[in-house]
């Protein structure tokens, strides 16, 4: 082989290299760049729902979250748990299990929260919501898990999860706005 074809040769190996460095990178910047996925919370069962259960430490309310993954990449989150809070006062815990939510779909997760009713009624505010028929609470999450991409790159990641949460009793309407953040 002479010099000249080694010359060519070499000159298309660099451009192809620097063809195929740029689009991804243009990639990574733009398509599969992470976006904050979608969250909502429905509270369950609410015409059963008993806030003022004599001798009963926790009141089991059932919710379905719904995720909205709109990013290239699948996310797999470990053991979890999130918080419902009244005002700054915890009440409950929620117990988040492992799940993978797939790139570019939405996923239903049920889960039980034990509100803790004697922390509720025991808040002045608490009461006065209710003879109002309605409320607010906050939840938290934070979920730890991996982003798999293309199924072949794996990534830390973490999202945090902020919902405000409005409860009309007389209705039993709910409404909920999440904001999340993924970090990776």
């Amino acid at each position: 082989m002479n010099s000249k074809s080694l010359k060519i040769c070499l000159l298309v190996s660099i451009t192809f290299l620097i063809i195929a460095a740029t689009v991804i990178l243009a990639l990574a910047f733009t398509i599969f760049k992470p976006k904050n996925p979608y969250v909502s919370v429905h509270p369950l069962g609410l015409e059963d729902l008993e806030f003022f259960q004599p001798n009963s430490t926790s009141v089991p309310l059932k919710m379905l979250i719904t995720i909205v993954n709109p990013n290239y990449g699948s996310f797999k989150s470990k053991n979890a748990t999130g918080y419902l809070n009244y005002q700054d006062t915890v009440i409950a815990n929620v117990p988040l299990e492992p799940k993978l939510l797939p790139a570019r779909r939405t996923t239903n997760v049920t889960t039980t929260a034990g509100l803790m009713s004697g922390k509720l009624i025991s808040d002045d505010s608490f009461l006065k919501d209710i003879e109002d028929s309605s409320f607010n609470l906050t939840a938290k999450a934070t979920l730890h898990g991996k982003v798999y991409l293309i199924k072949i790159f794996k990534m830390k990641a973490t999202v945090d999860i902020f919902c405000d949460i409005f409860f009309n009793i007389s209705s039993l309407y709910t409404d909920s706005n999440c904001l999340t953040r993924i970090k990776v």
